[in-house]
């Protein structure tokens, strides 16, 4: 649980919950923003991350327009496997240009016990950043709400970069594919 259904409720209604069961399959939430003076509505997937429910979220990976991997910085197992998350994301969403697919890195839950429980620095998170193609990342706290409106606002922004702009309509919907999972939604996993 590395918080991708926290920091989803954060962004798109400002509340965090110790509460939440693991994402079966996949859910979303929308939330209208701003870019460029044009009003989108922004799609996030939260797909499965627990292995016995991964499988029923990757049919929402295709024709996402970006994917977000999220892991705990205080648990190093979930960091390392943010390499298998994003490999299967590029086998399931299989998109046309895999090369420069946007991925944007969270690392999620900085908050515990006051930063003394991490595992994982920022710069080792930054370094396999920058060795795949310099994916943008962010440090998070869904708890204390730390940095999430700047990640989203960063997922949106490659979201729609790559959209053509005979697509765009008011309003547009993009889709993010999640951490762990993705799909074309924004999600978030790991």
């Amino acid at each position: 649980m590395v918080g991708k259904t926290s920091l989803m409720n954060q962004y798109v209604n400002r509340k965090f919950s110790n509460q939440y069961k693991a994402t079966i399959g996949a859910d979303f939430l929308t939330k209208e923003v701003q870019f460029e003076d044009r009003l989108f509505t922004l799609q996030i997937w939260d797909t499965a991350g627990q292995e016995r429910f991964q499988s029923l979220g990757v049919a929402f990976y295709r024709g996402a327009d970006c994917c977000v991997l999220v892991y705990d910085v205080n648990v190093m197992k979930s960091f390392e496997n943010l390499n298998n998350w994003r490999e299967e994301f590029l086998i399931q969403a299989s998109p046309s240009d895999p090369e420069n697919f946007p991925f944007v890195v969270l690392g999620n839950k900085i908050d515990v016990d006051g930063g003394n429980s991490r595992v994982v620095s920022e710069k080792k998170a930054k370094a396999w950043c920058a060795s795949k193609g310099n994916i943008p990342y962010f440090e998070t706290s869904a708890k204390e709400g730390f940095n999430v409106d700047d990640a989203f606002q960063c997922i949106a922004k490659n979201a729609l970069k790559n959209e053509p702009e005979e697509e765009i309509y008011l309003p547009d919907t993009i889709d993010v594919a999640g951490g762990g999972r993705q799909q074309r939604s924004t999600g978030c996993e790991c």
